[in-house]
């Protein structure tokens, strides 16, 4: 009984054998098909974009901060970086560390965030306002040409090196003291009150 197993056996093998060989149509059409032809680039006609001057002056940020009514912060400013740099502006309050940020882009050397604070209002005291220039590999493609791809272009006294290790950034800090009675300070701070 044994012998008529393995003579089973033997046969349903060389019928699946027989049955993966197929009739050798696939690999006659495989051949069949003409091979891909590697399709030279086609000649760039147009005209080459221009080269784009490297940002080649000391970087400048000024800005000014208003309190209104609602005792929230409004920060505006100039800067003569290059239009659509990208800044992030970050409000500090200096004796719990509570900050609030927010992205904004330089238009026509302009900038403008907030309002800063909460539904409240801000509590009076001593507030450390800071303008970022973000670092260059999230900058726009037309920043990024005038600044360098590691801010390489970036130079003066607001300009160090990114804390990522991402190249160089712009940053331009100011204190503020908010409320009728500053506490006393030997730091420089310009006062305001509220409109």
């Amino acid at each position: 009984m044994s012998v008529w197993y393995r003579w089973c056996g033997l046969g349903v093998m060389l019928v699946m054998l027989a049955g993966c060989g197929g009739n050798g149509t696939e690999s006659e059409e495989a051949q069949d098909e003409p091979e891909p032809v590697a399709q030279p680039y086609p000649s760039d006609t147009s005209e080459p974009e221009p080269a784009v001057d490297p940002f080649d002056e000391a970087v400048e940020i000024e800005f000014s901060v208003t309190l209104g009514g609602d005792r929230r912060l409004l920060v505006e400013g100039e800067s003569n970086l290059p239009d659509n740099s990208r800044l992030q502006v970050v409000v500090q309050r200096e004796a719990s560390g509570i900050r609030w940020q927010e992205r904004t882009t330089l238009t026509e050397g302009r900038f403008q965030a907030g309002p800063f604070g909460s539904g409240s209002g801000l509590p009076d005291g001593g507030y450390a306002i800071t303008v970022n220039l973000s670092e260059s590999t999230v900058q726009p493609e037309g920043v990024r040409a005038r600044i360098g791809e590691r801010g390489e272009h970036l130079s003066g006294s607001l300009v160090s090196t990114s804390r990522h290790g991402l190249g160089q950034v712009a940053s331009a800090s100011r204190r503020f003291m908010i409320g009728d009675e500053p506490r006393r300070t030997h730091d420089s701070v310009e006062v305001r009150g509220f409109e």
